[in-house]
């Protein structure tokens, strides 16, 4: 094994460790965001108290990117990277197909990285129909990575799209961190014209403001995931990771930091009408859901609150426990699509019956 060959296992077995260590604080470490919130309780939707339907009516059946869904939801990006997390992705992806959900992969830096890892990022087996989204981050265009490389990871998870995520504030507590962000608006634009899938940019966790939105739009996005505040914290996570040292006392000050998912949302949709928009960020079940497809959303996804059916248990509990808490979150977001009168997904996008909490 040559030198260069050396360091790059060594970074990878890193990244795959660091994998590890996120999945494990997820689930046993409070991670959300302290005073914060994703808005979303603030919002009710006005009663109709005679919809004039019939509850089986109500179709959940949607388009993503040409892609026929049997329901507006995702599983957002989690993990990947190591054998835990593989059997973690295709738990999900099982689900997934067994519901119609679309799927986001987590980073796929180590499988790039690393060929041996990535196995765990082969789920089209366990999902043959549903988009596939795969999954770099977007500041890796700083140290390295190209468009070759983000054709590679489209090839890996044989996806329907890429997303670039954008990460700064855990890249600035994450120890091993890359925090160079300078210059990346141009190297997104390349990537958009050199895929031939659709290229999208998520957020982490807090949040993509109107500017920003528009600035990726103008760079050729397909589509953006809002990611907002209000659900986990990654600078909470990187707490966890950091030791005793300045970073693990300065998280802290972070605890409440970023845009929540409903503004986010909000901001984005009223400034790109036409902009695919995915909302995540913190959603619990189907009425969140349903708020966030009232706010403009095309998809609602749904991350760390799958996260403990897809680890506990054996493959076939995990998966007959998932499938169930997926059924679960689309009869809720039924059921808030008759209590306002609304048939079809794109009846409760355009509807008036969402309002503040205050009005």
């Amino acid at each position: 094994m040559t030198t260069t060959q050396r360091t790059e296992a060594e970074e990878a077995a890193k990244t795959a460790k660091r994998k590890n260590e996120h999945i494990r604080i997820c689930l046993q470490e409070e991670v959300n965001g302290q005073h914060i919130d994703t808005g979303l309780d603030r919002l009710r939707f006005r009663h109709n108290a005679l919809p004039e339907l019939s509850f089986e009516e109500i179709e959940l059946k949607t388009e993503w990117f040409n892609s026929p869904m049997k329901a507006p939801l995702l599983v957002s990006s989690m993990t990947g990277g190591t054998s835990e997390a593989g059997a973690i992705n295709r738990r999900l992806a099982e689900a997934a197909e067994a519901r119609g959900w679309a799927i986001g992969l987590g980073s796929m830096r180590a499988a790039i990285e690393r060929e041996d890892l990535a196995a765990s990022f082969h789920i089209r087996m366990e999902a043959p129909s549903v988009p596939i989204i795969a999954n770099l981050g977007a500041v890796q265009l700083n140290y390295g990575f190209g468009t070759d490389d983000c054709l590679r990871a489209v090839d890996i998870a044989e996806a329907n799209a890429l997303v670039l995520h954008v990460n700064s504030m855990q890249e600035v507590f994450q120890p091993e961190g890359n925090t160079d962000f300078r210059g990346l608006l141009t190297r997104i634009e390349q990537v958009c014209r050199a895929l031939p899938v659709p290229v999208g940019v998520k957020e982490v966790g807090w949040g993509i403001d109107a500017g920003t939105a528009a600035m990726l739009a103008n760079a050729g996005i397909s589509f953006i995931d809002a990611a907002g505040a209000g659900g986990t914290s990654w600078s909470q996570v990187e707490k966890y990771r950091a030791g005793e040292g300045l970073r693990r006392q300065a998280a802290e000050a972070f605890a409440d930091w970023g845009i929540p998912t409903a503004e986010s949302v909000s901001a984005i949709r009223s400034t790109l009408p036409h902009m695919s928009v995915i909302a995540s960020g913190g959603l619990r079940h189907g009425v969140d859901a349903a708020k966030a497809i009232a706010l403009g959303a095309n998809l609602a996804g749904f991350g760390r609150v799958l996260l403990p059916q897809a680890v506990h248990g054996t493959t076939d509990l995990s998966i007959r426990q998932l499938t169930q808490q997926f059924e679960r979150i689309e009869f809720e977001l039924k059921a808030a699509m008759f209590g306002i009168g609304v048939r079809t997904i794109e009846q409760l996008r355009q509807t008036d019956r969402l309002a503040s909490k205050a009005d």
